[in-house]
């Protein structure tokens, strides 16, 4: 027995029963001590006991191999392992640190969505001889732009009611993901704002309904627009929703940054009615969003769908969002746009960086193509096939500067999105508690006094504010690079430092490939994009078989039968 509960000769005189033993003691001495004293010592053993009894049950429960060797003390760990975050990101976090984002990036955020002044002294924090540093190219003869509401027309000739969209928007976030609270305030400061807010594949709910433009996004699970008898696309349900007018475009989700490739199941038990009303599903039954479509399983029934949802919406911009994965895939649905003559009004390209709901770590970590190099192939193989100049590119994935912004033009997008620096503005502080329901602002728990702490007129107005402040710093910055206009910016206004310490030209690394390069012989051509652009077919998402039979590791090995 003295050997059982005796010093552990593994850690050095450290007895693992001590803290057991002695709340055990003090319990005792507290009982005696009430018993002739009576008053507070009542309280203390009250304490001490409960202390004891939890002893006891550390030590025979069996799901914490640490509490049953350290009873009572063995919580101290637990503790500080849950407040671990909260210590990290006040007392030790660096303000270059991204955890993802770093306490530079939320200030900023905070800052303009109080109108606070966001200048700097002392100059710049970051290192800026390191390799990965970056920096815009200034002009020696800088324009003045007395404006900040720069918009682009959404909408291609068969587009009958375009949409005049800001450069700036609100990236897809579902009710049901953010709170009530937190979707009425970012509505109500999108219609002050002046921009458009993405509904999210969770369905508009009656938080949506405040007058800001809404950009409605229908999933996998078509909810707002489902047959909840077999699960797919009901054209009459989408009738009823697409007459609003608050809603100016649909846009068709093919995959989501933070787990492209990856469904998801909303249980019975936590459907609400609210929830169940804006998803138009009924609240018994577990609420499933497949992982890939059920209306097409085709490039060309992809593209026969959108064009069923212009018909439709009565002409309404049509588009779809995607994180690129199989880059033949993409052009598999190009290919299909140009056999087919129906082409999206825009795409949306959502970097894996990108993600506001809880993942998988493997896919949130390491599946997905990030911001750069799909909005940079998109970009290209658009120009390639020559129909870049009827197709508009949205670009979302931490976007929060006008820094980030203005390089999201170069690299070819038509206008951006972010839905963490719209949740930063609401009062977000990344406490990173958005799956536990237990979120310490209110932003992503549908708690009614968790949400009570989010202050819809006050956080609507920050949200405006945070987009005009934006904006603003994106006119300075156009100005800077001696441009007229954000959509102005090229490759080469961006250089970056090499691990080296050597500067490249964005130019060099995200080039503008010739227009219609992979349909016409324009006297260039590219071996990657040329390569895929042979092996993809508006036929299949597929690789085709080589020698008629289904591919394996053997058949991968040449160039010309690589999967993609």
């Amino acid at each position: 027995m003295l050997k059982r509960f005796g010093p552990d000769e593994r850690i050095g005189p450290v007895n693992r029963f001590a803290g057991f033993a002695a709340v055990v003691i003090v319990a005792v001495l507290c009982a005696v001590a009430a018993a002739f004293d009576g008053g507070w010592w009542w309280f203390f053993t009250a304490v001490f006991v409960a202390l004891s009894a939890l002893g006891v049950h550390d030590v025979i429960q069996t799901h914490h191999a640490i509490l049953r060797n350290y009873p009572v003390l063995g919580h101290i760990r637990f503790f500080f392992e849950k407040i671990r975050p909260e210590i990290r990101q006040y007392f030790l976090e660096g303000d270059q640190d991204e955890e993802p984002f770093s306490r530079e990036d939320r200030s900023i955020v905070y800052q303009r969505a109080k109108n606070e002044e966001g200048a700097r002294p002392f100059g710049t924090k970051q290192k800026v001889y390191e390799g990965g540093y970056s920096w815009m190219t200034h002009s020696i003869a800088p324009t003045h732009l007395d404006r900040n509401d720069f918009r682009v027309r959404i909408g291609g000739p068969d587009c009958k009611q375009p949409y005049d969209a800001s450069l700036y928007n609100v990236s897809a976030m579902s009710f049901g993901s953010l709170s009530g609270a937190a979707i009425e305030a970012i509505n109500k400061g999108a219609r002050m704002g002046g921009f458009a807010q993405d509904t999210g594949e969770g369905g508009i709910s009656k938080y949506h309904r405040h007058g800001g433009d809404l950009i409605w996004e229908i999933g996998s699970g078509y909810f707002g627009c489902r047959n909840n008898e077999t699960g797919r696309f009901d054209p009459d349900k989408f009738l009823a929703q697409i007459e609003d007018p608050q809603i100016k475009m649909v846009e068709l989700k093919l995959s989501q940054g933070a787990k492209p490739g990856h469904g998801g199941m909303l249980p019975a038990a936590k459907i609400t009615e609210e929830i169940a009303e804006a998803r138009g599903v009924p609240r018994e039954v577990d609420c499933v969003s497949p992982a890939g479509h059920a209306e097409f399983s085709t490039p060309i029934e992809m593209c026969e769908f959108i064009g069923r949802l212009r018909e439709l919406s009565g002409g309404k911009p049509i588009g779809f969002k995607l994180c690129i994965g199989h880059r033949r895939e993409f052009m598999c649905i190009v290919k299909a746009m140009i056999q087919t003559g129906i082409y999206p009004d825009f795409i949306v390209v959502d970097g894996t960086e990108g993600g506001t709901g809880a993942a998988p770590m493997e896919f949130a970590n390491h599946v997905g193509m990030p911001l750069t190099e799909g909005l940079s192939f998109v970009h290209n193989v658009l120009r390639g096939a020559d129909i870049r100049d009827r197709i508009r590119i949205g670009a979302s994935g931490k976007l929060i500067h006008a820094y980030d912004i203005a390089r999201a033009f170069a690299m070819g997008a038509d206008w951006c999105n972010s839905a963490r620096g719209f949740m930063f503005s609401v009062g977000c502080i990344q406490a990173q508690a958005c799956h536990t329901n237990h979120c310490p602002t209110g932003v992503t728990t549908q708690d009614p006094l968790r949400q009570r702490a989010l202050v819809v007129p006050e956080k609507s107005v920050r949200v405006a504010n945070f987009h005009r402040n934006t904006m603003r710093a994106l006119a300075e910055m156009t100005g800077a690079a001696g441009l007229d206009d954000p959509r102005d910016f090229l490759p080469y206004h961006f250089m970056k430092r090499e691990g080296d310490g050597d500067m490249v030209e964005a130019s060099d690394v995200w080039t503008y490939l010739p227009m219609g390069f992979l349909v016409r012989d324009v006297g260039f051509d590219d071996e990657v994009f040329r390569r895929r652009w042979n092996r993809a077919g508006a036929q299949s998402f597929k690789p085709p078989e080589p020698d008629g039979r289904t591919q394996t590791k053997a058949d991968a090995g040449t160039p010309a039968e690589a999967a993609e």
